[in-house]
């Protein structure tokens, strides 16, 4: 098994390693549209403030399986986080050992000693992860929410239900120059770690604005609703949700102040962008929302928007 190091923003690694994930999530996610460039291209690409590493494992010409590694620049011995495939036609032939071991020996070379992966909750994944020697860390469930019948007129309903002393303003891809500072300081206020994503600091509008780049090089639209403070003009809250040319939408983020919350912000803001952004796209039938079981307010939310868990994953640690 040839391991080959790729650039996840080159789009011919888009066109060479499409056909094998399609195979995979045919699989894995049956219910679940084709996969697209823009998503795959999206998984893939550097993300601000993230070094990030793809490996892919061939047999001869043919890509066998791949992994893909965030390094957060701002912890430079901070561990590896991505995950990890072995496309179904390949299986058994050593590509996931092979690419778990080129894995943890790019990190050793860049002084990093954790390797971190996402991976599905089956047997054979806990069979794997035992034999490399991984620790279980958390577990995500992956919900999804389709658009059409009930849960459309459910999302209406809560969309409607305003929260005093507060206003809704919406946009696509760009943050308006007159809230781009406040938006910045909510984001930074953020505590959930993202999967291979750098950790958020102190952002300023200049990392927003090279967040809004990061989707449009990747294909996506960037759908925000932001909650202003009616008395200051400040963010409050603010949700995100990435479109693209597809019958499937990611939810991003949903993050309301810490001292604005249990008012029904949270509710308001994503019911508001997810019935924005159905009407605005025809084509939208479902979105897909991961979050963390012990995040139980995000949870709860998910529950009351109509998103039901249709598969869970675990994140397994190794060290490198």
């Amino acid at each position: 098994m040839d391991i080959r190091s790729l650039d996840g923003d080159d789009p011919a690694t888009i066109d060479l390693l499409l056909p094998g994930f399609q195979e995979t999530m045919s699989l894995e996610l049956p219910g679940d549209p084709p996969v697209s460039e823009a998503l795959l291209a999206r998984l893939l690409q550097r993300r601000h403030g993230a070094d990030r590493i793809v490996l892919a494992a061939f047999d001869r010409d043919r890509p066998a399986g791949c992994t893909k590694l965030g390094l957060d620049l701002g912890d430079p011995v901070g561990p590896g986080h991505g995950s990890l495939w072995v496309f179904p036609s390949s299986r058994r032939l050593g590509a996931g050992t092979a690419l778990v071991d080129a894995a943890r020996a790019e990190l050793r070379s860049r002084g990093r000693s954790r390797l971190m992966v996402d991976a599905p909750h089956t047997p054979a994944a806990e069979a794997f992860a035992a034999v490399c020697g991984a620790e279980l860390r958390g577990t995500n469930l992956r919900n999804r929410l389709f658009l059409r019948g009930p849960a459309r007129n459910g999302l209406e309903e809560l969309a409607a239900r305003a929260v005093p002393d507060h206003r809704l303003v919406h946009w696509i891809d760009r943050c308006p120059d007159e809230l781009v500072d406040a938006y910045a300081r909510a984001w930074g206020t953020l505590d959930a770690p993202v999967n291979g994503q750098a950790e958020v600091r102190t952002p300023t509008a200049d990392d927003v604005r090279a967040r809004e780049a990061e989707a449009e090089r990747a294909g996506h639209r960037q759908y925000v609703t932001a909650a202003i403070d009616a008395g200051t003009g400040q963010v409050a809250g603010y949700a995100t949700l990435f479109v693209r040319d597809s019958p499937m939408a990611d939810a991003g983020e949903t993050l309301v102040l810490a001292d604005r919350r249990r008012r029904g912000l949270g509710t308001w803001l994503k019911a508001q962008l997810l019935a924005r952004a159905a009407r605005e796209n025809e084509h939208l039938a479902l979105v897909q929302a991961w979050n963390d079981v012990r995040n139980d307010a995000v949870v709860a939310l998910n529950r009351r928007l109509g998103f039901a868990p249709d598969s869970s994953w675990s994140t397994y640690s190794v060290k490198a």
